[in-house]
């Protein structure tokens, strides 16, 4: 416990989340680590483990942190449990003695047509992207209401556009569920007057090096020039979380992006995984403004608990 602020990093193991975890602990925050599986830390040789093999889990990425000099603890979680959900958030505050921050970095993946995604699969990636994430925010509001509505919550999410619907629309339908969400959020916050919290989507501009990218295009080792280290997105992460609520509550961005507009990056070449190359962007240069001129025009609102209330 102590003055540092704490940060639940959920799906912490590997790749991103691993980067993401280290970076907070870098920068003096207490981390608890969460995810679905976990093992011996210190079985586990050669230590440390490649980060975006099965053999880095949450009790490896603690030993990291811990040799380091950081402050980091962990707790098995399987997000489709909100009871399970529940225990990890209760379980940080009895370690670090409150909640600061939320990073949502779990998630499931299926990138195929309607026709060839199986129900099965559907129903998981479902249950571990959006609903996962709204069962960790509910189980972290109370958190931040004790904080006197100050912290930050950070998903990993796209921004809201077409083309990311093409080839991969079920795992769309739960992705831009949760970009959904964080907008609806951030507009909760500023109805009820939080001004010390903040809710912000990131992601990847281009390629990651991760367990996802690896697996998929092992069979091409031309395919690393294409790709970026996970600092990435743990330095726009870290930047995220030191800007002022207000300029990121409700913000879909990408970690390229805003480290180039809000942080002044304009030299990206450190984080390529091939010294030299210019990894290719996955994401648009541009993205579509959600808001409309109507926005606060919205005549009567309709309160589903008031009027359950009055039943």
């Amino acid at each position: 416990m102590g003055d540092r602020p704490t940060a639940l990093i959920i799906g912490a193991s590997r790749g991103i989340g691993r980067q993401v975890a280290i970076d907070l602990a870098k920068n003096d925050y207490a981390v608890m680590l969460a995810a679905k599986t976990t093992s011996d830390a210190y079985k586990t040789k050669p230590f440390p483990p490649d980060p975006n093999s099965s053999q880095s889990t949450i009790n490896t990425v603690a030993r990291e942190i811990h040799e380091a000099g950081g402050s980091a603890a962990c707790i098995a979680v399987d997000v489709r449990d909100a009871a399970q959900i529940q225990r990890a958030v209760d379980e940080t505050v009895r370690t670090f003695g409150k909640l600061d921050v939320l990073v949502y970095n779990s998630g499931a993946i299926w990138w195929s047509s309607v026709e060839d995604t199986p129900l099965k699969r559907f129903k998981l990636m479902q249950q571990v992207n959006p609903e996962g994430l709204y069962a960790t925010i509910q189980a972290t509001l109370p958190q931040f209401q004790k904080n006197g509505w100050k912290g930050r919550i950070v998903v990993v999410s796209p921004p809201i556009y077409s083309r990311f619907f093409r080839g991969k629309t079920a795992y769309a339908m739960g992705k831009v569920g949760m970009s959904v969400l964080v907008k609806g959020l951030a507009m909760d916050f500023v109805r009820q007057g939080h001004s010390g919290m903040a809710v912000t989507s990131i992601w990847p501009a281009s390629s990651i090096e991760s367990a996802a990218t690896e697996h998929n295009r092992a069979s091409d080792p031309s395919h690393k020039k294409d790709l970026r280290k996970p600092a990435i997105f743990s330095d726009a992460i870290l930047g995220m979380l030191r800007a002022p609520p207000a300029k990121v509550n409700g913000l879909l961005d990408t970690d390229e992006d805003f480290l180039r507009e809000k942080c002044g990056v304009t030299d990206f070449s450190k984080y390529s995984v091939v010294p030299g190359s210019t990894p290719r962007r996955i994401m648009p240069e541009k993205f579509p403004v959600l808001e409309v001129a109507e926005q606060d025009d919205e005549g009567q609102r309709m309160d589903s608990t008031k009027l359950r209330a009055k039943m």
